[in-house]
């Protein structure tokens, strides 16, 4: 359990807070747990530094200095640059609920800057950004069903490992019912990717809350605010705000949450080819590549499959012995 550091009336716009990510947002467990210790963070910090608990109209009255302390609280703490930008992302988002509640208003938080995150080497997501990514996308916009596409889209880039132009170039009559789903890609050569139940339910529930008139089979999945197919640069951006929320790499695009899904089906003992005819590549060469398989994870598959590889490493053993 999380334990804040504030005065009563600040515990319940917090329970506000979290009931309306979980609900609205649609935030995991997971999500939800990782804000709650960014919050109290943040509140312990606010309480040694005034000496009681805050209440309302402390957070109200925090100065740009307040914020800027903490960020050097954690500097010369060592926390880790991706740490404290999503920590200070959490902020944001608390504080712009508040705002948008009546509850407090504090503009000077808009002005603090997070540590710039590192640059790296385009590498796929960890399990958990990923996840994290998918949850949090809906935080991003303040209209309900618009929130529930970009979530709908992420998962189905990294729960099905389309390709952005695949999944937006889905048409209505297409959408995920089995388990499942004809994927039509590059070269026009069409591919069965699978489709997780928690897939299929955000694209229901995207669905059901789109506010246009029902349209037909062959209009867009996706659509943009005005009710044309959503464009790529729609995602991307959402991805690049995701980045800055999250304290996620510079490499953290769409195609990442393809990769991932790649990376991770083969950290969990998916064989390459399986994998290669889950992301539609013409070549293994091409998945190897995309996947970023280092030659130790290669051997393993090859001793673990290949019959003729077992029998020569059981006749190498014999030879030690003799």
């Amino acid at each position: 359990m999380i334990v804040y550091l504030a005065e009563p009336a600040v515990g319940a716009a917090i329970e506000d807070w979290r009931a309306w990510l979980a609900h609205e947002r649609r935030a995991s467990d997971h999500t939800l747990d990782a804000y709650g210790r960014d919050l109290a963070a943040f509140l312990e910090f606010v309480s040694e530094r005034l000496g009681y608990k805050p209440g309302l109209k402390d957070l109200e009255n925090l100065k740009t200095v307040d914020f800027r302390g903490y960020l050097a609280m954690r500097m010369a703490k060592g926390f880790a640059r991706t740490s404290t930008a999503r920590a200070m992302s959490t902020l944001r988002g608390f504080f712009r609920f508040l705002d948008r509640a009546g509850i407090v208003h504090n503009a000077v938080i808009g002005a603090v800057r997070a540590p710039k995150t590192p640059r790296s080497v385009p590498k796929a997501l960890s399990a958990e950004e990923a996840l994290e990514a998918v949850d949090s996308v809906a935080e991003l916009s303040d209209r309900d069903w618009i929130g529930k596409r970009d979530k709908a889209l992420l998962m189905m880039l990294y729960g099905c490992g389309l390709r952005i132009g695949e999944a937006l170039a889905l048409n209505r009559n297409q959408a995920p019912e089995g388990e499942t789903m004809v994927v039509t890609g590059k070269g026009s050569k069409q591919r069965l990717a699978p489709v997780l139940a928690a897939v299929r339910e955000a694209v229901n529930d995207y669905l059901a809350s789109i506010p246009y008139q029902s349209p037909g089979d062959d209009d867009p999945l996706f659509i943009g605010v005005r009710g044309g197919r959503l464009t790529a640069r729609v995602a991307q951006r959402q991805m690049q705000r995701l980045r800055a929320l999250l304290g996620l790499p510079e490499t953290a695009t769409p195609h990442a949450l393809r990769h991932s899904f790649a990376t991770h089906l083969l950290a969990g003992g998916g064989d390459l080819r399986t994998i290669q005819e889950l992301l539609g590549h013409a070549s293994l060469s091409t998945t190897q590549r995309y996947t970023e398989v280092d030659s130790a994870r290669l051997t393993e598959v090859y001793r673990d499959a290949h019959p003729r590889a077992r029998r020569m490493e059981g006749g190498r053993k014999g030879d030690g012995a003799s």
